[in-house]
């Protein structure tokens, strides 16, 4: 049907609420978990196997005949950000078994995750702008139902509304962009579109720019059009909240990274300011706002729009260094705010809370979580020898090469401003408390440290030896 690597996660995504029936009488919701975890692991397998290949030359699986010529195209940016979002995907599910062990709707939960996946593997894997859009739309609807999994709330209810319909008008936006290319074009395949378009100056061409620029930026939370991700990420459930922040907002970078450097490079000059300047407000507001939270879920959640803007920064120089540092500060934004979203949830299970005062002095009852919170922390300041470090780095030399030393030293400024949000939450995880009041607070279960633990091995390796994302990125 489509590639293997697709093929295996639809599959176990729609049997899955089969295995939910047949052990509904024993309550055994970990097993869709478990069946959760098979078919990433088998998708995981076919997407190695395909991998060498896909390096040398690109390949060409077909969907469809005319008049849209739907197509998958697997190249080595597909691979990487696939080999991404299915080790994101991994570690979310095995912290979910625990998580969703105490909630209704297992087989629900489970069969969205992996429809998410699926719809991103399929963004990336897109040969052309119809295919695209389909996996886009079966991206963003999934994510749709996870943030509002626990609608016997209010919350996680009127946060997913915002994010439906926010995304709704994005997505409207590029297809009526898409609608253009096609009217002006004939053809919605990225290789000739890049061939008809890619010297036009057209006018047309500059309000298809303005709005894939807008539809990809809701997606991407680029400020001002982010008002839905802190809600989104503090209201959704903390293995939701980690796959968002660490990947499915990221997607949107990824498909700037693909329409700019295809179908739009005769306005590079146009489009690289722009996307400077927004970087710019984006880092700086995410970073700011940051700083005055008093809840951790939405203090990550502010500092996702920061990290975003980093990743901008790099895709603004529209060089190859620049666009190595934005996709590397993907993978690496993927290990360190999902395993900041991890630890968390951890928080909250053991704490029942979450702000700032309600988790002090927490790292001295639960310091594996506590640890692993300030590894990922740390990294996301960009402090050395963690994986942020790398990639912020690297995103900072693009910028001075490029000639745009400007947009370096606002990345500078904006690490040492989130220094002060890391360290507020550092000194309340250190924090002296009554003795009593933290008796009852222990460590995670075992199955949620897991992922906790592996992901921050992850953050400190590739910080010490980052040569094999490199290589990928």
């Amino acid at each position: 049907m489509f590639s293997a690597v697709l093929d295996a996660i639809v599959f176990f995504a729609l049997t899955n609420p089969i295995i939910g029936w047949a052990t509904l009488k024993f309550n055994f919701k970990w097993l869709c978990g478990v069946y959760s975890l098979a078919g990433l692991s088998i998708a995981g397998v076919e997407l190695y196997e395909i991998s060498a290949n896909a390096f040398s030359r690109p390949l060409e699986i077909p969907l469809s005949p005319m008049p849209f010529e739907s197509h998958l195209r697997i190249d080595a940016l597909s691979i990487f950000m696939s080999l991404t979002f299915i080790l994101i995907g991994f570690f979310v599910t095995v912290y979910s078994i625990k998580f969703v062990e105490s909630e209704d709707g297992a087989p629900l939960y489970y069969t969205s995750l992996l429809l998410m996946i699926a719809g991103m593997i399929g963004v990336v894997s897109a040969g052309d702008f119809f295919t695209f859009f389909i996996f886009w739309e079966l991206m963003c609807i999934s994510s749709y139902v996870l943030v509002s999994f626990r609608r016997q709330h209010w919350e996680p209810v009127e946060a997913s509304m915002k994010y439906l319909i926010m995304s709704s008008a994005g997505s409207a936006a590029i297809l009526f962009a898409l609608s253009l290319i096609y009217g002006l074009t004939g053809t919605l395949d990225f290789i000739r579109l890049a061939d008809a378009m890619g010297n036009s100056r057209d006018i047309w061409i500059y309000a298809i720019l303005t709005l894939m620029l807008l539809g990809f930026g809701v997606k991407s939370a680029i400020v001002p059009l982010h008002t839905w991700l802190p809600d989104a990420y503090s209201a959704a459930p903390s293995p939701i909240s980690a796959i968002l922040s660490g990947v499915v907002t990221e997607t949107g970078i990824y498909a700037l990274c693909r329409v700019l450097l295809t179908i739009f490079i005769s306005l590079r000059t146009e489009w690289s300011m722009i996307l400077a300047v927004l970087s710019i407000i984006t880092m700086t507001f995410g970073n700011i706002v940051a700083l005055l939270q008093v809840d951790l879920k939405r203090l990550l959640a502010y500092s996702s729009i920061g990290h975003i803007g980093y990743m901008l920064a790099g895709l603004s120089t529209g060089t190859p260094l620049g666009l190595t540092g934005a996709l590397l500060h993907i993978f690496n934004h993927a290990l360190m705010k999902g395993n900041a979203f991890f630890c968390a949830g951890a928080f909250i299970h053991g704490i029942r809370g979450r702000r700032l005062d309600e988790i002090a002095g927490a790292g001295r009852r639960m310091p594996a979580t506590a640890t692993a919170l300030g590894i990922s922390l740390f990294a996301l300041m960009g402090m050395p020898p963690l994986n942020g470090f790398i990639s912020e780095l690297t995103i900072f030399t693009s910028t001075i090469q490029a000639g745009m030393a400007w947009l370096g030293a606002c990345i500078i400024l904006n690490s040492a401003i989130s220094a002060g949000y890391v360290l507020r939450v550092i000194r309340a995880l250190l924090q002296t408390t009554n003795e009593d009041e933290s008796a009852n607070i222990k460590e995670a279960p075992t199955i949620m440290l897991l992922p906790i633990l592996l992901m921050s091995a992850l953050v400190l390796l590739f910080g010490v030896w980052p040569d094999p994302v490199l290589k990928l990125a």
